[in-house]
């Protein structure tokens, strides 16, 4: 076994979280996918083997410290991209029934192509906006969890993830090193939608030392029939308390 996978290995020992051979396989499948195809479109500026390995892969895992994955839970990953971090958490966790929603259709087919290529099963690949995705019945109130990564503000992000999960269940924001005003902005929308701040996790990438932070939401009902509103305009008018303007800065 070469360096980095050994490294990655262990510094999973501690998220309890234990590879064995086929599983950490399928990562170094899902590296080389991701730099083939990363070739032909957009999936990440990140490709140097270990820093996927730590910044993607790693971190993406870290989910497992804040939710409960064991067993078959329904997870959804909003704006799943190049499918960080329900993929990583679907071959650590093989039993998860995992829903990737994404609304561009060629990140769409690079999620379907992984999926296949990696022999993952229950997985559904989800061409839409999450607006009307958490309008199906089929989605609506009815995850266990729900991840979003580095996707939009938490204003905005509650309205496009909390409709998806169930009451009981959890929304795992995964952020970057600044997140106080974020949460602060956040939590007006959260119990709008039918959810309070359980947790704030600081987590630290083990080789880089980078900051990271899980913000997890708890689904206390179901979210109300009005929201999301329609696709686009979370973004647009975010979630605010009254006379407090929309953040504007770049990210």
């Amino acid at each position: 076994m070469d360096g980095v996978r050994a490294r990655f290995i262990a510094n999973l020992e501690p998220l309890g979280i234990a590879l064995g051979p086929d599983q950490a396989e399928a990562f170094e499948a899902y590296f080389r996918l991701l730099i083939e195809w990363n070739r032909k479109m957009n999936l990440t500026a990140i490709t140097e083997r270990a820093a996927v390995y730590e910044k993607h892969f790693y971190d993406s895992l870290t989910v497992a410290a804040v939710a409960p994955l064991a067993g078959s839970p329904r997870l959804v990953d909003v704006g799943s991209g190049a499918g960080f971090p329900a993929i990583p958490l679907k071959i650590a966790f093989p039993g998860l029934r995992v829903t990737l929603v994404d609304s561009l259709a060629k990140r769409v087919r690079f999620l379907e192509e992984t999926v296949r290529a990696l022999g993952l099963s229950d997985v559904i690949c989800l061409h839409a906006r999450a607006e009307d995705a958490a309008r199906l019945a089929e989605h609506r109130d009815g995850y266990d969890v729900a991840t979003a990564r580095a996707v939009a503000r938490l204003s905005i992000l509650n309205e496009l993830c909390l409709p998806f999960v169930r009451p009981g269940g959890l929304f795992v924001a995964m952020k970057g090193s600044d997140v106080a005003e974020e949460i602060e902005e956040g939590k007006y929308g959260a119990s709008l939608l039918g959810a309070r701040l359980r947790e704030v996790k600081r987590m630290t990438l083990p080789e880089e030392g980078a900051v990271r932070h899980l913000v997890v939401w708890e689904k206390t009902g179901p979210t109300p029939a009005r929201f999301p509103r329609r696709a686009g305009e979370p973004a647009r008018s975010p979630l605010l308390p009254d006379g407090k303007k929309p953040h504007t800065s770049r990210r």
